[in-house]
């Protein structure tokens, strides 16, 4: 991450995306201004609280919505999701924005996948300002293994152990995922990207449906 990079948004589905998907790299960048949007959850009498935990661990501020995260997964109109993220985004510019992966990271959750293609659409009709877009990059062969970072992103480091280890205690003892949970054995030791430096170029990618490009 360029020293330059101080505003960064992460715009993640659930609590716990955030460390799961981008925690080594928040971790690893201390003194910059994070603001974390989880758009799920909200009212989550368990899940809220360890957010607002997460939130101080991590250094960052954030904020919370509830859109529907009902085990059927139900698609939401992209113009709801889009809605949820104006209200919640501060209205500002941003360095760097991080969010999920039009493919999400496994098979499948589709509000991964409804909020990686809402912020390239918003990014590329100028309603969120950000020089530049990160989206997780990490595959599960399709349930054959837990989800693993995929090498051909342009960003991909491994994690020191250190840096690994608190990661996974977010996950294990502030989240409070059992160690044998598939949260805790998934919390990867490498975390990667893909990136766009400017909107054209992501909304090529989610047109193109070719995530390698």
């Amino acid at each position: 991450m360029d020293s330059k990079t101080k505003t960064i948004a992460i715009i993640v589905a659930h609590p716990d995306d955030e460390t799961l998907w981008a925690g080594g790299t928040i971790l690893s960048n201390p003194g910059r201004q994070y603001f974390i949007v989880s758009l799920c959850r909200k009212n989550d009498t368990d899940r809220a609280p360890k957010f607002e935990r997460v939130l101080n661990l991590l250094g960052a501020e954030g904020i919370m919505g509830d859109l529907d995260d009902g085990p059927d997964q139900t698609p939401l109109p992209e113009d709801e999701v889009q809605h949820a993220i104006l209200q919640l985004l501060p209205a500002k510019h941003f360095d760097l924005i991080i969010t999920h992966s039009i493919y999400g990271e496994y098979t499948r959750h589709r509000r991964h996948e409804e909020i990686g293609k809402a912020v390239i659409n918003l990014w590329h009709s100028g309603k969120i300002n950000t020089n530049e877009l990160w989206a997780f990059a990490y595959e599960d062969g399709h349930k054959a293994y837990f989800p693993v970072v995929d090498e051909d992103a342009p960003i991909f480091y491994p994690l020191p152990h250190d840096v690994w280890q608190n990661k996974f205690d977010i996950i294990t003892k502030t989240y409070g995922f059992a160690p044998e949970s598939w949260e805790a054995q998934t919390t990867p030791k490498e975390e990667a990207f893909w990136q766009f430096e400017n909107a054209s170029q992501a909304k090529d990618w989610l047109m193109s449906g070719n995530i390698k490009s």
